[in-house]
């Protein structure tokens, strides 16, 4: 005989998880949480009280968990800034587990642990002592930590923000996480972060009289100086620092994303940079980069979920074909499109763009319908799917994401795609077991910019440095 479903009433729910009815009623009017209408009024399954899954449903923010298990596999690492989990899964595949995450978002920490329901999470480190941090990990105290893996929030750096550096509350959560691994001394921390970060000026912490008697201050005002503020923080700690700007279409992800990547190492060892698995034209004895058509055009169109674009820009979309943007169009509508903005300098190659199936795609935004950075399919009448998003950045076709579409198409855009997430595992696996490196092909172009190395970027630094020995006149200088 079948047992027969026990159900509560809003209010119950309600009073067990100490919300309000009528936020618990709204949830069950969405189809959120296992519910059902008798005549007018709403019933909740009982399984609310006992499904992880309905629960995460429910939270508006999960709480903070310890890691279940309490076997250390034989890497030790922890994630900071850990998003939808992009380098956490790229160094899983290369054979690292991680066994804390920490982010702040409500909708991401819930896709964590639906999709990693064993882990340890936090929310904001600056709430967390290293002790603390240690605990959620189920660490002891003298357990030694192998890597600490983290990217710092990049909007205060990137060059399509307002770049306050560490005046943002986002750059000064970078200092703090600097703090935490020359606390929690790892043998290996890895930052990754946007190409912005080369040219941010340190802007925060100092009084305008400092610069007038410290030239290390002055410095640090320059461009470049947010960089280099971290690495004197990073070597005064001990920590060796070595850092390039890597494109993961040159790791075999279908997209041409560009990350800086800094190693940092406890012995003071200096880290070689990542060694490329591709190159754009196959040269180098290296496959080509890999095209999105590789990795999305075996999708059925009618399993896509996905934002919509206006009519009126899809009026334009209708005229171009894939790879095509809207100087493809004729000229009465190149302007009748872009307004004022066809009278604007600049390539604007982000206007009505249709992505190219023969070529990895461009850098995914967090929502591909903004008019500047449209990423439109190649052939069909809309943006890009989530799924789409998931094969780009090359997450499993199962991984969960909670929220709205456009929570989805953040957590997937913010993310590093897996290719370079596994090169970075490679690294620090063959630096922790001592493998030999394969040496990267000599001469291949990391970056199309200048001084994006540790090396040439501190020669650059150098020379600014001089420029202010050789002026006599500090007041020249803008404060």
């Amino acid at each position: 005989m079948e047992e027969k479903k026990q159900y509560l009433s809003i209010e119950e729910v309600a009073q067990h998880f100490n919300y309000s009815p009528q936020y618990v009623r709204t949830l069950a009017k969405k189809g959120t949480i296992p519910s059902t209408m008798v005549g007018k009024t709403w019933i909740v399954d009982s399984s609310i009280l006992t499904n992880k899954t309905y629960q995460i449903q429910l939270y508006k923010d999960i709480p903070d968990q310890k890691r279940v298990s309490k076997e250390n596999p034989p890497i030790i690492a922890l994630s900071f800034f850990s998003g939808a989990m992009g380098l956490d899964l790229g160094i899983e595949k290369a054979g690292i587990s991680v066994l804390l995450a920490s982010e702040i978002e409500p909708n991401t920490r819930k896709s964590i642990i639906l999709n990693k329901p064993e882990i340890g999470l936090i929310g904001d480190i600056n709430n967390y002592s290293p002790k603390q941090i240690r605990e959620f990990a189920g660490l002891d105290s003298k357990t030694d930590i192998d890597v600490i893996i983290g990217g710092p929030p990049c909007q205060a750096f990137s060059t399509a923000g307002k770049r306050e550096s560490f005046n943002d509350s986002r750059g000064n959560v970078f200092l703090t996480f600097i703090d935490r691994i020359l606390t929690l001394r790892p043998k290996f921390a890895v930052i990754e972060n946007v190409r912005g970060l080369l040219s941010a000026a340190f802007e925060s912490g100092y009084r305008k009289e400092d610069f007038l008697t410290n030239k290390d201050m002055l410095l640090e005002r320059e461009k470049g100086g947010a960089l280099l503020h971290i690495i004197r923080q990073l070597e005064e700690g001990g920590y060796s620092v070595t850092f390039n700007l890597y494109n993961s279409a040159n790791y075999g992800s279908p997209q041409k994303r560009e990350r800086i990547v800094i190693f940092c190492s406890r012995d003071g060892q200096k880290v070689p940079y990542l060694s490329p698995t591709h190159s754009e034209h196959g040269d180098f004895g290296l496959p080509k980069w890999r095209t999105l058509k590789e990795v999305i055009s075996d999708l059925r169109e009618s399993e896509q979920e996905s934002l919509t674009f206006p009519e009126k820009r899809l009026k334009y979309y209708r005229l171009l074909k894939s790879g095509e943007y809207w100087k493809h169009l004729p000229l009465d509508l190149q302007k009748e499109a872009l307004g004022n903005t066809f009278y604007t300098t600049g390539g604007r190659t982000g206007f009505l763009r249709r992505l190219d199936w023969n070529k990895p795609s461009p850098t995914l935004v967090t929502d591909p319908t903004m008019p500047a950075t449209d990423l439109a399919h190649p052939v069909e009448e809309r943006p890009l799917s989530i799924l789409e998003y998931k094969r780009i950045q090359e997450f499993p076709d199962d991984w969960i994401l909670f929220g709205s579409l456009k929570d989805k198409y953040r957590q997937i855009g913010n993310a590093v795609p897996l290719s370079l997430g596994y090169a970075i595992g490679k690294h620090l696996v063959h630096l922790l077991q001592n493998i030999p490196f394969e040496k990267p092909p000599v001469g291949f172009p990391y970056s199309r910019y200048t001084h994006t190395d540790e090396r040439s970027f501190k020669e650059l630094m150098k020379k600014k440095n001089s420029k202010i020995d050789e002026n006599k006149n500090l007041s020249l200088f803008s404060y």
